[in-house]
């Protein structure tokens, strides 16, 4: 999130490998059988080399568009797989073992074979031209050597099916699971990250939908915005005669669009606060060499057991294996012990050919019922959505996975296992979840806060839903958010798009101010008053927006981080943030001496304390590695966006590396889109870095300069709209 594999001219060869066009990786009759679909499939590439595909099916596309993602990035696509399916220690070794493991405790290939068969046959036609789509581009592509993977079968795609099997599944901790299924030896220790150095990063992604009262063209508005992991994301398009015409974000070897737009209707997931994810405290009775758990009143279940295998290779570069013996109760798999010796078992969804389903089927929704009956599969535990159509509506909705529950519980800790009350009463219904549709606002946002300001005003309220519908709070990003969208009128595709570009920081709106007071305060005569006058003086002047050219924004954020580590445990304690007790308890001396540090700091690593922030923070990308090496003697740009965790709408996760000052960016905005819906679609969108995963083609990073400003390009949604930028276009394989 790598291409050009075919070239009509020899300057296009200076961008990319010569495809050899080869069977040597699959009997000749393997091609052969593929061709007819081949041949069905018409690859256009556009001047960013982003793939416009074409097919007479849906199943065609889904050929023609997985084989356009390998030529972009194959190692992308088979490390999610690798993850997916529970096998990365085959490739990785022994440090995978226990996160595949914690895979292969849910993902049993026996049991998605079984669900593959019993599928309706549209989706197995589409898994199958996925499967054949991705072996035919290895069997054309004899240069490309899997790490693992040399055959995928139709199956797979239903191991990474929507996207929160995995998040899900991630809130497993390893070190725990360890200590629960190794005997050998205690749970590791961990070492310390730069998590534990800096604030972590917050996780998820901005979506906004605007009614076309509010705006100027009388249109709906919808921007796309996910924060991820740089490159976790293809752009392309994908067409059928059969009525998909769908554009966006596509995760490396998933056959939908994940989040993006047809010409009906777009769709943007956020990451939820929802609670969909429960654990259970078991209580283990051994006899006679078995396990059971007590179930109410004072009987015994056996647990199931299973014999799980996971290869890994070896330093030697040999295949071996270790071979765990997995306990489940009627909750779910054990995942860990408790202090008291109990046992955890947790429950969460596990829905392939349902999530499957819904992630396909939403992108040939054509209405905002079609679209709210795809969500009545209920397959998405981790996503909300932010939604708007070419009929002028707009929406929020929640994640549609919530299990029913005895509210009197409080389900974010382990409750009892023996309890016949923790058992679930089914799914809530559409009418039991806070879905925002068309609110007299005029605007619906979500940017991983909690639901309850989607709409301004017009939200809903947190009193009339269960407390584990959602757990989330409101944020600095939620705050900002509310400010750009309340009370406009004037909204149009480039203004939203500078909206999702506002500089405000909301985060420093108290805590500058506290300082400033503190400093003002302190006597003539204490040191650190001298010592920070100039500081205090650029802060004074501040703006709290962000720039690269911002020296109060460096100044800011190497003090705010300084002063959260010594505040971070006293802000617990007193059960707030630590932007609210900066503001209101912490002393002056701690505020001014983070300022000393934070100076130093910035001396140390950049020569002088007043750096402007652009010198700092940067975005660079050196090779296609899917763990980004950085290096200050190499070539980046400057970014002015800042961490999420300051308010900025725009986000770049940006951090120094142990062989780096500079900071480099690694998450936050990667794929961004404004989407405009009436009768035609017009969207705008850029994409971190560029297109293709391979450092000789041109459009390994010839976004990166747009990207870094917010300077979105047209997106080519329409044939005509190709007229004058296409690069290629071609058949998968010739």
């Amino acid at each position: 999130m790598p291409h050009r594999r075919i070239f009509f001219s020899m300057a296009l060869i200076l961008f990319g490998p010569i495809l050899i066009s080869s069977a040597r990786a699959y009997p000749s009759n393997e091609v052969l059988k593929r061709q007819p679909r081949a041949n069905s499939v018409t690859i256009t590439r556009d001047d960013w080399g982003i793939a416009h595909v074409v097919g007479k099916t849906d199943a065609d596309a889904v050929f023609g568009m997985i084989y356009a993602q390998a030529e972009d990035d194959f190692n992308r696509i088979e490390t999610n797989y690798l993850n997916s399916l529970g096998r990365l220690a085959e490739a990785e070794g022994e440090s995978a073992i226990w996160s595949d493991l914690r895979m292969k405790m849910f993902i049993d290939p026996a049991e998605l074979k079984k669900n593959y068969a019993a599928s309706p046959s549209w989706l197995k036609q589409l898994m199958t031209a996925w499967a054949d789509g991705l072996n035919y581009y290895l069997a054309t592509h004899t240069d490309v050597k899997p790490r693992v993977i040399t055959k995928f079968e139709p199956w797979m795609a239903l191991s990474f099916s929507e996207g929160s099997i995995g998040g899900d599944i991630e809130t497993i901790d390893l070190g725990r699971l360890r200590a629960m299924y190794d005997n050998s030896a205690p749970a590791q220790a961990l070492l310390q990250t730069e998590d534990d150095i800096f604030p972590p990063e917050p996780k998820g992604s901005n979506g906004i939908a605007i009614a076309p009262k509010n705006t100027t063209g009388g249109k709906a508005l919808l921007l796309i915005n996910p924060h991820t992991s740089f490159y976790f994301r293809s752009e392309l398009q994908m067409t059928s005669a059969q009525g998909l015409n769908a554009y966006g974000a596509v995760t490396w070897g998933q056959f939908f669009i994940y989040q993006g737009f047809n010409d009906r209707l777009g769709w943007m997931h956020t990451s939820s606060a929802v609670d969909a994810i429960d654990e259970y405290r078991e209580k283990p009775v051994e006899k006679d060499g078995s396990y059971f758990y007590t179930v109410q009143p004072a009987r015994l279940v056996p647990f199931r057991t299973r014999t799980i295998s996971v290869p890994f290779k070896t330093a030697g570069g040999q295949l071996a294996s270790r071979t765990f013996k997995v306990f489940y109760s009627e909750h779910g798999p054990i995942i860990r012990k408790d202090a008291s010796g109990g046992w955890i078992s947790i429950s969460l969804m596990h829905e392939p050919v349902k999530a499957l389903m819904q992630s396909y089927g939403r992108t040939k929704a054509k209405d905002l019922a079609e679209f709210k009956k795809v969500m009545e599969l209920k397959a998405n535990s981790s996503n909300n959505t932010l939604y708007a159509d070419a009929d002028g509506n707009i929406a929020y909705f929640h994640v549609n996975y919530v299990p029913r529950r005895d509210n009197k519980y409080n389900w974010r800790l382990p409750v009892d296992g023996s309890d016949p009350g923790t058992t679930y009463r089914g799914i809530l219904n559409y009418s039991e979840l806070p879905h925002l549709v068309n609110p007299a606002s005029g605007w619906v946002y979500n940017s991983n806060n909690w639901p309850w300001s989607a709409a301004g005003p017009s939200s809903l309220k947190q009193a009339d839903y269960p407390k584990y519908v959602d757990s989330g709070t409101e944020s600095a990003r939620g705050l900002h958010a509310i400010r750009v969208l309340e009370g406009r009128k004037d909204f149009t595709l480039e203004k939203l798009n500078e909206a999702a570009y506002d500089s405000y920081l909301t985060w420093f709106e108290k805590p500058i101010p506290a300082l400033i007071k503190a400093w003002d305060a302190a006597p003539d005569t204490d040191p650190l008053k001298a010592k920070t006058a100039a500081q205090i003086d650029k802060l004074r002047k501040w703006d709290l927006r962000w720039s690269v050219d911002s020296v109060p924004t460096s100044v800011a954020i190497f003090w705010a981080e300084d002063l959260m580590r010594r505040v971070a445990a006293n802000a617990r304690n007193a059960g707030i943030s630590p932007a609210e007790f900066i503001a209101t308890k912490a002393d002056a001396s701690t505020m001014l001496q983070a300022v000393v540090s934070a100076s130093e700091r910035l001396t140390r690593d950049f020569g002088k304390w007043d750096t402007p922030w652009g010198e700092i923070n940067r975005f660079q990308r050196l090779t296609g590695d899917i763990v980004q090496p950085f290096s200050d003697d190499g070539p980046s740009i400057p970014v002015g966006f800042t961490s999420a965790a300051w308010g900025s709408l725009a986000s770049f996760g940006a951090r120094p590396t142990r062989n780096t000052k500079k900071w480099y960016g690694t998450s936050g905005n990667s794929f961004v889109a404004v989407v405009e819906l009436g009768k035609t679609v017009r969207a705008i969108a850029v994409t971190a870095g560029g297109e293709s995963g391979h450092p000789a083609s041109k459009h390994f990073k010839d976004q990166a300069e747009r990207y870094s400003t917010g300077d979105l390009r047209e997106v080519y949604y329409y044939p005509a709209q190709l007229k004058g930028h296409t690069a290629r276009s071609y058949q998968p394989g010739k």
